[in-house]
């Protein structure tokens, strides 16, 4: 008989962790914990209220949830039948871990993938109050390959502040201004930082306006990629021709198996493809990591951020993604073995 456990994580940052539109403290997220003879999987969803999720929600929705009496490791689809997105991502990821550890294999070679290479991984530089502070982090991570650094902040100019970190760091630099800017605005700055030979531009204004995504993406001289207008496989037709790559984020579309599905279909309408994370543990980033062969881009850095991780898995490397040995996701508890 399986049993399920299900817990919410609350994890400090080292430090707040600004974007434009909010500013987070501490990784809050739901850890679920299924367990089916000896085996244990472990599984995480990150819910933000920016995409209508909380812990709150999660937590409610599992209070009243019951496995089917008769399923076991490989009765997914019964598992998950009706199961919301947020609190489906938890649940689907530790599935996917508990298979590969009654099969033996990785998660990886449950998906095909096991030896293929990923892309390094971009580090995040938040917005700060001032130019000095995010320049003293480019400095820190002046050997990772490629950053990421977010934009969009109301009375900052974004221009002078890529200047500066370009004539400091020779690497790939992605820039977010999640949702921080208008039409017009997007594409006058883009111009601007053309020069700067900037990778894309992830999500310049707020979604849900495909159109002017379009109007963007004919006039800029840098890719155009969507993040918040790309939670779900579903989402992805209308932004078919109005921009050159979408974000997605194990988080947001409800686990591994829909960012799988979510991946083919970007595929099918000819897009670029990135996997992001939030601010989550190593569950989370772990598991999307094993989809890293699939991806142009990989911007897995949520764990980095966090004062402690409660869980071990994969390991970041000068911006490279060290797989972790072992079967399913291949994470562990690193808390005492009660945790377990």
């Amino acid at each position: 008989m399986m049993t399920l456990d299900v817990r919410e994580c609350e994890m400090p940052l080292t430090r707040p962790f600004r974007v434009a539109g909010f500013t987070l403290t501490a990784a809050n997220t739901v850890v679920a914990r299924i367990a089916w003879n000896d085996y244990v999987g472990y599984g995480e969803s990150a819910p933000l209220e920016r995409y209508g999720d909380s812990v709150a929600a999660i937590m409610a929705y599992f209070a009243s949830y019951k496995l089917p009496a008769d399923a076991g490791p490989f009765s997914a689809a019964r598992i998950l039948a009706g199961v919301p997105r947020a609190a489906r991502c938890s649940l689907d990821i530790a599935l996917f871990d508990l298979r590969g550890k009654v099969l033996g294999a990785s998660v990886s070679e449950l998906l095909g993938l096991e030896g293929l290479d990923r892309p390094p991984t971009s580090l995040t530089v938040p917005i700060e109050d001032d130019v000095d502070t995010v320049l003293a982090r480019v400095r820190l991570l002046r050997d990772t390959p490629a950053l990421k650094i977010k934009v969009g902040a109301a009375g900052f100019d974004d221009v002078a502040l890529i200047e500066a970190i370009r004539s400091m760091y020779t690497g790939a630099i992605r820039i977010d201004a999640n949702e921080g800017w208008n039409a017009e605005q997007t594409v006058a700055i883009l111009h601007e930082l053309e020069r700067f030979d900037i990778e894309l531009c992830e999500q310049p204004i707020p979604a849900g306006n495909p159109e002017q995504l379009r109007w963007i993406s004919e006039r800029s001289p840098i890719p155009i990629m969507a993040d918040e207008d790309a939670v779900e496989a579903s989402q992805l037709g209308p932004l078919f021709r109005s921009v050159y790559a979408v974000n997605v984020k194990l988080a947001k579309c409800g686990g591994l198996g829909a960012a799988y599905d979510m991946i083919a279909a970007a595929r099918a309408l000819g897009f670029k493809v990135m996997i992001g994370c939030m601010a989550e543990s190593s569950i989370l980033a772990t598991a999307a990591a094993h989809l890293g062969p699939l991806t142009d881009w990989l911007d897995i850095d949520g764990p980095t951020v966090l004062a402690h991780d409660p869980f071990s898995g994969v390991r970041f490397e000068g911006g490279h993604l060290v797989m972790p040995h072992g079967c399913g996701l291949g994470v562990h508890p690193s808390e005492s073995p009660e945790a377990a």
